[in-house]
């Protein structure tokens, strides 16, 4: 089997010759921390990450100039990277980025997203957001009409025949979507989290149109899209979970959400696609009839430390496509407590199908070299003994 023949056969519940290698991601400073530690050195990493930078790992879908490193994924042994199909899925031209004031230590600056923050030159730090683009419906409509044209032609490369070859002769997984292509994820770098929340209360018509206007642009976009391109599942980004349970109701969830979750699976469905996964941190279980709902087949990262246990999870939903699931913490603790982890998230869960084991998250700086390279191997072995 190649990795797409895999791939869909694990995601149908049917029987292949072993797991994916996968994994979400990496912090820039782990991959630092690697090379420093003697993972060999043959592409170093490409897109400059800093330490808190995200690294693409094979399961995150990439398009070129994201943030990659191939060192990682041939020696530790993973699996060909998700292609993300390369069409401008959210705003389109961006802002345009200026520095509005500058300190000594800091710098005011409005980002792609038109998001007003400070940020300090040393990026020793988080930046302090201060505005977001929308406001009212002026600014929404503003900005729809500028930046979130489905017509608009430069969304599209200008080499779009080569990449459809390329893409259609790709013995890997092809996607669409990922970040920041989502109903809660899109809305919030508009106006920001406190406003949406606050919005869905005594905002409602704004926060629906907004809603509204992302499912039409995205059903649009993915109509062009899968009529030149076979494509293997869709990535919704969410990220709409903390530890203690959903940032927003199921109430709120099925009125604002579902409808429009709904247009945009029936539209991929339509085109055979039927592997539709969200990424949403946190303790999401409130939320999961309703991903169901609206049309979601699977979700990742299933994070330990938010009490999303697969194997629960699995007893609940036997026919959920889950990614992840591996406390990432455990990873630094070494080989009796990777040992232990493994054998506590993998048995019964590979044969059943339907799953990929791989970290809970991004894999931070405290795992070493070693370790992590003990992880992989002790996962391969455990897969090949109970898959």
């Amino acid at each position: 089997m190649n990795d797409k023949e895999r791939f869909h056969a694990i995601m149908s519940f049917e029987p292949q010759d072993r797991t994916l290698y996968w994994e979400q991601g990496f912090w820039g400073g782990t991959v630092e921390r690697w090379y420093g530690e003697g993972m060999p050195k043959g592409h170093g990493v490409q897109g400059n990450p800093a330490y808190g930078d995200t690294v693409r790992g094979p399961a995150t879908p990439i398009a070129l100039g994201d943030r990659i490193c191939h060192d990682v994924r041939e020696s530790a042994g993973l699996d060909k990277p998700s292609l993300r199909v390369p069409v401008e899925l959210f705003l389109y031209p961006g802002f345009t980025e200026e520095i509005l004031d500058e300190g000594k230590e800091t710098l005011v600056l409005r980002d792609e997203l038109g998001i007003v923050k400070r940020v300090r030159k040393d990026k020793s730090s988080v930046p302090q957001f201060l505005s977001w683009p929308v406001k009212d419906f002026e600014d929404f409509e503003r900005i729809a009409a500028k930046h979130l044209d489905p017509e608009d032609p430069g969304r599209f490369p200008e080499d779009w025949e080569t990449q459809i070859l390329r893409l259609n002769q790709y013995d890997g997984v092809v996607a669409i979507g990922g970040h920041p292509c989502g109903f809660f994820g899109a809305p919030r770098y508009l106006l920001g989290e406190m406003a949406l929340l606050m919005g869905f209360l005594d905002k409602p018509d704004l926060i629906r149109i907004i809603i509204n206007h992302l499912a039409d642009l995205w059903v649009d976009l993915y109509t062009k899209i899968l009529t030149r391109v076979k494509v293997d599942c869709i990535h919704i980004w969410e990220d709409m979970s903390f530890k203690n349970g959903p940032l927003i109701s199921p109430a709120l969830f099925e009125e604002f959400m579902v409808p429009a979750y709904r247009k945009v699976t029936d539209t991929v469905r339509s085109f055979g696609v039927d592997i539709i996964l969200v990424d949403t941190d946190g303790d999401c279980r409130l939320l999961i009839p309703l991903f169901l709902e609206g049309g979601v087949t699977g979700l990742y990262p299933f994070e330990v430390q938010a009490g999303m246990n697969v194997q629960e999870i699995r007893e609940q939903y036997p026919r959920l496509q889950m990614l992840g699931g591996v406390d990432k913490k455990e990873l630094a603790r070494g080989p009796e407590a990777i040992d232990n982890e493994l054998h506590r998230t993998i048995p019964g869960m590979i044969s059943k199908g339907g799953f990929i084991p791989m970290g809970d998250h991004q894999i931070p700086p405290d795992v070493s070299w070693s370790n992590y390279l003990y992880y992989r191997r002790q996962l391969s072995k455990i897969a090949a003994t109970q898959g």
